[in-house]
């Protein structure tokens, strides 16, 4: 789906604000919506490294990279590129967790349209073979793809979370996400790293952090480069961030010896530390090249082959694509958002929301409840 609407694209250090109402927008409601995330700040400590209890098996829950203490709510509301609404500290540079996600699917889509990922049904081990990935802190190759359970895992596999991937990962096996669901369909979920059988790749679905790590580091495979530079270049400075992100992996533990060259992987969200640091207007902004089907100005930055595949629905989780989640049946964020909204979401609320059809984005930090945030902001948008 195209947009025909000319959105306003922020230039660097700048955003325009707009009056709601100017804009079709009942500021009331609007209003609510901000009220609401204020409210519903999560019910975390600001000291996530020493203060949040996981949920990982103690043998498995040890951290391995850099965390640092959480903000309060903030969060702004975004109506065709102008600025309607902002609530707290929007320049402070906060860890997202799995919103990093759709940052490593953003990566992926680059290589894939530059020709470096020729299909996303490609087997990832094609892709790897002439390649030596050695963790330095080891001196040991890392889990690969040339095993008889991870030879078919493909691209697309990765992307969707349905590699079924076997192997471990700077010391995290891949059976610590087990079983996990984030999803609001509740896929009968039976616990947390329970035993089960292992599947083909392509046969199961879970959220599993580790081979989203597994990911980034094919990524970094393909690209020769760390992503962080990749991102930089590519996307963040072209879109005009501020250039106060950071992006982390595991310090020591996730660095590798790349071909003769020492480089970090990064992680693809916060589990065990680490991840993208971001503030909420970049946030935003990120939002605002999907919102405008990857271009900014005259540069196609992102394919809009890549964002249609990438929100297509995966089949054994409709709520999902390539690292996005997505409101199919309205079952994420209600029937106010339309169905073709898509997010990059992390723990603690940390999520950007995109509504393609109400010219529509929400960006939320430490909020509890996302959902009833996005759907009074869409709610709001009574023009459309």
């Amino acid at each position: 789906m195209s947009t025909t609407k000319k959105l306003y694209l922020p230039p660097k250090g700048e955003w325009e604000r707009r009056d709601a109402s100017s804009l079709g927008v009942d500021q009331s409601i609007l209003g609510s919506a901000v009220q609401f995330a204020k409210d519903n700040e999560i019910n975390w400590p600001i000291d996530i490294e020493n203060g949040r209890v996981g949920d990982d098996a103690p043998e498995w829950a040890a951290k391995l990279g850099p965390f640092k203490d959480r903000g309060g709510p903030a969060g702004v509301v975004i109506k065709d590129g102008y600025i309607v609404a902002e609530w707290g500290d929007i320049h402070r540079v906060d860890l997202t967790f799995s919103a990093t996600k759709s940052y490593v699917a953003t990566i992926a889509g680059l290589a894939h349209d530059r020709g470096m990922i020729k299909s996303t049904s490609d087997p990832v081990l094609d892709y790897e073979s002439s390649k030596s990935i050695i963790q330095r802190n080891t001196g040991e190759p890392v889990d690969g793809f040339d095993t008889d359970q991870n030879r078919g895992v493909t691209w697309e596999h990765l992307l969707q979370q349905t590699s079924e991937w076997e192997g471990t990962l700077y010391t995290k096996p891949d059976i610590v996400d087990w079983n996990r669901n984030l999803g609001p369909e509740s896929m009968g979920d039976p616990g947390r790293a329970a035993p089960r059988d292992r599947k083909a790749p392509g046969g199961h679905w879970e959220y599993n952090d580790v081979r989203v790590n597994r990911t980034a580091l094919a990524l970094l495979a393909v690209w020769g480069e760390p992503l962080p530079d990749v991102l930089t270049r590519e996307v963040m400075d072209p879109i005009g961030s501020s250039g106060t992100w950071e992006w982390h992996g595991y310090d020591d533990h996730s660095a590798v010896n790349l071909d003769g060259v020492v480089t970090e992987s990064v992680s693809g969200g916060a589990h065990w530390g680490g991840g993208l640091w971001i503030d909420t207007l970049d946030h935003a902004r990120f939002g605002m090249l999907y919102l405008n089907r990857g271009r900014w100005g005259d540069h196609q930055i992102v394919s809009e082959k890549w964002i249609d595949m990438m929100t297509v629905p995966c089949e054994l989780n409709p709520q999902y694509g390539y690292m996005w989640w997505l409101n199919t049946g309205g079952l994420r964020y209600g029937a106010n958002a339309s169905e073709a909204t898509f997010s990059a979401s992390g723990a603690g609320g940390n999520c950007v929301v995109i509504d393609p059809e109400k010219d529509l984005i929400v960006v939320t930090r430490w909020c509890e409840d996302v959902p009833g945030v996005v759907d009074l902001a869409a709610q709001a948008m009574v023009s459309i």
